[in-house]
């Protein structure tokens, strides 16, 4: 039985695949509207520690002018490794893609661990054809307001 494409082609008996999402109801309609397949939430995280000597070094160093280049390369490298692994979790859902992607930073025990979070919803495309990406540009006008 082929996938239904509207609530009146849903016969009983069918079970369709429950997923989660953070996706709001107008967005997962142009998901679907757009020939994609929401398979679910996805997120990858990572917690680096920065020690408390480097925070009293950055200390001192806020008292000068410039960037605490150290500070920066640990913000990209645990950003890097966070949608990694949400990546790597989309993989294993067999998406072509992650949406709606939010990106969290916490500082933890009084600023010396790190915790960055990446959390979005992983698709697959099933529009025309068996994961071909969509050729054409789309237009939809959704009214804000009435």
């Amino acid at each position: 039985m082929s996938e239904p494409r509207t609530a009146m082609d849903v016969r009983p008996g069918y079970r369709g695949r429950a997923f989660t999402s953070d996706l709001s109801g107008q967005e997962f309609w142009l998901v679907v509207d757009k020939g994609f397949q929401p398979l679910g939430l996805v997120m990858g995280n990572c917690i680096y520690s920065m020690g408390a000597i480097r925070n009293w070094l950055a200390g001192i160093k806020s008292h000068f002018q410039g960037e605490l280049k150290e500070y920066t390369q640990l913000m990209y490298q645990a950003r890097e490794l966070a949608l990694s692994r949400m990546q790597f979790e989309a993989d294993q859902l067999g998406a072509d893609g992650v949406i709606g992607v939010d990106i969290q930073v916490q500082y933890l025990h009084n600023g010396e661990w790190m915790e960055v979070t990446a959390i979005g919803t992983a698709v697959r495309w099933v529009g025309s054809g068996p994961n071909m990406p969509p050729t054409g540009q789309g237009r939809v006008v959704i009214p804000v307001g009435q």
